[in-house]
């Protein structure tokens, strides 16, 4: 008896049969991958936002009357907000030291946006020379704006501070209370974080 194979109708059947199965399992596995993908960007976009959060958070509830002196030698507040310099600037206490270097436990930063980027700018020493240079941090992309309001001890919100009634030689106001930071997202919308200052 002789051996019957497959016929070349039976054979174009079954690579048929394998293609659809080919091709449904593909588009399955690449919609599980985007997936996959879309779960990781916006688990590390969560995660920034969450350090960004801590980090203003920690840093603005250490925050220090210790004023400082820039470039030219010419005294700065211990807190500005607006005014020539842009962005939220201060300085804090609590400023960890685990190589017990010989520095200062106050640190002077900056949150300022830059185009769409959350950057912050932390300096290595309070009262700066001509060479003191900023350590550039990046907090958050994709940032449309960010808004910074202070509370006094008025109850009233200042867009600027020292605000900007303050006549030449008057004595700085009380510290603020409280900080309203506000920042718009492209995917998440707006966000309102308030933080009391202890000061």
């Amino acid at each position: 008896m002789r051996s019957r194979g497959f016929t070349l109708l039976e054979l174009l059947v079954a690579l048929a049969i394998f293609a659809v199965l080919a091709t449904t399992t593909y588009g399955g596995l690449v919609s599980i991958l985007s997936q996959r993908a879309a779960v990781e960007q916006q688990a590390q976009r969560l995660q920034a936002l969450q350090l960004t959060y801590r980090l203003l958070g920690r840093e603005l509830a250490q925050i220090s009357t210790r004023g400082i002196r820039d470039i030219h030698g010419d005294p700065q507040p211990a807190l500005q907000l607006g005014g020539q310099q842009p962005g939220l600037e201060f300085t804090h206490g609590g400023w960890l030291n685990p190589a017990d270097r010989p520095r200062a436990v106050l640190q002077r930063v900056r949150y300022v946006l830059d185009q769409d980027r959350l950057l912050r700018f932390s300096w290595q020493v309070l009262d700066r020379a001509q060479d003191s240079e900023p350590v550039e941090q990046l907090l958050l992309e994709e940032v449309r704006a960010l808004r910074v309001r202070l509370l006094d001890e008025n109850n009233e919100w200042h867009e600027q501070w020292p605000p900007e009634a303050l006549l030449p030689g008057q004595p700085l106001p009380a510290a603020p209370r409280a900080a309203e930071v506000i920042l718009e997202l492209d995917d998440l919308g707006e966000l309102r974080w308030l933080f009391r200052l202890a000061i």
